[in-house]
């Protein structure tokens, strides 16, 4: 580390709902960026210096399918459930300034946490909602139906995501709200044989017609623990843009999606309201060196 770059001091809050720890770590090799950690897990990445730069794998998915599916500098409307350190609505204020965005994140205190030590960028349009993810959504303005380009899941709690925001009629929620063409990305964590996933992609399949996921080569192959990126479209297709996910990287990438996605899903259930459980957790050490 250069002398010009001092390391920074961490920070740690004890969430009030959850009671679980969050800390904000400085990246070491990476000035004026910082690590968003809850119970111990990784959760998000933001570079303060530069919003554009996505490090953490899953993210830079995330972002990839972004751009893929709305045009540079134009500005949309995106809701995201689940906060982290606000990385995503970040990166979408700087790439498509102007953007509406708003936020829904059940711990109040995460989203104090987060902008006191990683300030959003003055003059963002980005609107912050407390509470259940799926009962603050349901309960939107009804301005909102139909209106919304993008919605973001990545709800967790710790390490974990909820059973309630994984299921037909979670997601039949969402694609009322998704204008034509309007997208929804998931993020999904899961560990072989990724059964918890392989219900999520057929959920979106249903409730979508048709969905996608993008992953590294190892979880996909329920090789390993790791996160999975879904998504579906409003209009029940697969855009063709979709194909050159995996080739943007980060690399081995999987891209699972048409033919692929129904054999990939074949073996998992529909999930509903009265079947949903809560993702798999991992192993305890998986984070730790």
């Amino acid at each position: 580390m250069s002398e010009d770059y001092p390391m920074a001091t961490a920070f740690t809050h004890r969430l009030a709902s959850s009671g679980l720890i969050a800390r904000l770590d400085p990246d070491q090799w990476r000035p004026g960026s910082w690590v968003l950690s809850i119970d111990d897990t990784p959760q998000s990445h933001v570079d303060l210096a530069d919003p554009m730069s996505l490090h953490f794998e899953y993210i830079a998915r995330m972002g990839h399918i972004i751009d893929a599916a709305f045009p540079s500098a134009e500005s949309i409307t995106a809701l995201h459930l689940g906060a982290g350190a606000l990385t995503i609505p970040r990166y979408i204020e700087a790439t498509r300034p102007g953007s509406r965005q708003q936020v829904i994140e059940i711990e109040r205190d995460l989203i104090d946490f987060v902008r006191q030590h990683c300030p959003l960028p003055r003059g963002a349009s980005i609107r912050c909602r407390y509470g259940d993810a799926r009962e603050v959504m349901e309960s939107l303005p009804k301005g909102l139906l139909g209106r919304v380009d993008l919605v973001v899941v990545d709800v967790f709690r710790g390490a974990r995501t909820p059973a309630q925001v994984t299921s037909v009629e979670f997601y039949f929620a969402i694609k009322q709200l998704l204008a034509p063409g309007g997208i929804v990305i998931a993020n999904v964590a899961d560990g072989p044989p990724m059964a918890f996933a392989r219900g999520q992609l057929a959920t979106l399949r249903y409730v979508f017609g048709e969905a996608f996921g993008v992953a590294e080569q190892g979880v996909a192959n329920s090789k390993r623990f790791g996160n999975i990126v879904l998504g579906a479209v409003s209009s029940d297709t697969v855009p063709h843009w979709v194909s050159a996910l995996a080739g943007k990287g980060p690399h081995p990438a999987v891209l699972i999606a048409g033919a692929g996605a129904v054999t990939w899903s074949a073996s998992a259930a529909v999930v509903t309201d009265n079947t949903a459980i809560d993702s798999p957790p991992p192993a305890r050490n998986l984070f730790r060196s």
